[in-house]
């Protein structure tokens, strides 16, 4: 009677399925549904995941050049006229956005976009298009010396301010002390 039941039942090999974690002990494991995965041998890492360390790299990668390696590629645009995709290296959406915005300002430029092509990769791909007047080589380095001007204008106020701000609350907590 049990092979007549056997002989036409999808589940009759059920019992030769083994788990490739079957060597492991039921109370060591995790069970998440139907599945038995092994247990973590080690805590979290960052962002806790594990292995989420693997993934993310070290923190000099972020900004050091390796030998030979350029800070910005250019590779031009046969698709459309006066056109240039950029690769900057070791560079992030500060800098991406900075430009992208700054060259907006540029009467001869028509586009200017950026995208960063995975998160944990620190590169940035800029394009830009002139209208022809301008190359978009010459409207990229006018970008960065007016973003250089800018910043160090701002460095300047930012430093005067702090330091006036320094003075008046020495002013302030001096005299409260002191009296």
């Amino acid at each position: 009677m049990a092979d007549s039941l056997d002989t036409g039942s999808p589940f009759r090999n059920q019992q030769a399925i083994v788990s490739p974690y079957s060597h492991m002990r039921q109370d060591s494991s995790v069970i998440i549904g139907n599945d038995m995965r092994p247990p973590n041998p080690e805590p979290p890492g960052r962002g806790g995941r594990p292995g989420a360390e693997d993934n993310v790299p070290n923190r000099f990668e972020l900004f050091l050049l390796a030998d030979g390696e350029k800070k910005v590629t250019e590779e031009t645009d046969t698709r459309i006229p006066s056109t240039s995709v950029f690769t900057f290296k070791k560079e992030d959406h500060t800098l991406g956005n900075m430009l992208r915005a700054r060259l907006y300002q540029s009467p001869h430029v028509l586009f200017s976009g950026y995208k960063v092509p995975h998160p944990l990769v620190a590169d940035f791909i800029l394009r830009v298009q002139t209208d022809g007047t301008l190359t978009p080589r010459a409207a990229v380095l006018q970008a960065c010396k007016d973003l250089v001007t800018d910043l160090g204008l701002l460095s300047r106020e930012f430093t005067k301010e702090w330091e006036l701000r320094k003075m008046v609350g020495e002013n302030v907590d001096g005299g409260a002390n002191g009296a």
